[in-house]
């Protein structure tokens, strides 16, 4: 490993906010996923992926990979693309919330949000460049599974409309 991989991965959460870290960190490890992307005109396409999660900064944050669609050179996904993009997930005690950015650098999406529980599930809320407010959800989380949801409220607009869903299901071994 070379010495940045080595600096930036953790082994474990970091002792000074245990249990705080554990709202995203129950979710370190790797997952295959099943992604729908939701068209305005009521469409649906459906592609395999993949997520990786993993703790880093001395354990004081939670990165992680998106893969869609899994296999290399696939061709676009429609609605969503493929993303191959990472999130980077800290927890900030003077909010007692995470703070996120999410780079998918081939497609040029960049996205910033607080996340915060929400009851047994996960929301995470932000703003586009062009003032769509965007809202992330992590629901039925189980220690083996998850069910994301991806949302865009344009400005003005009464209702969140969903773009992309995946349910994740932890790999065996």
């Amino acid at each position: 490993m070379t010495d940045f991989a080595r600096l930036l991965h953790a082994d474990g959460p970091n002792p000074e906010h245990v249990a705080a870290l554990q709202l995203y960190g129950r979710f370190v490890g790797d997952w295959d996923a099943e992604i729908t992307a939701h068209g305005t005109d009521g469409t649906k396409h459906i592609a395999p992926g993949e997520i990786h999660f993993g703790w880093v900064l001395e354990g004081r944050a939670v990165q992680d990979v998106w893969i869609i669609p899994r296999p290399a050179g696939s061709p676009a996904f429609p609605i969503a693309g493929n993303w191959y993009g990472t999130t980077l997930r800290v927890y900030d005690p003077s909010i007692s919330a995470w703070r996120i950015s999410w780079f998918d650098p081939a497609r040029c999406v960049f996205r910033q949000q607080i996340g915060r529980a929400h009851g047994e599930d996960i929301v995470q809320e932000g703003t586009t460049e062009s003032g769509e407010l965007t809202r992330w959800s992590f629901v039925e989380i189980t220690g083996d599974s998850f069910h994301w949801l991806g949302e865009v409220k344009p400005a003005g607009a009464a209702d969140w409309r969903l773009v992309v869903d995946v349910r994740a299901k932890r790999r065996k071994g």
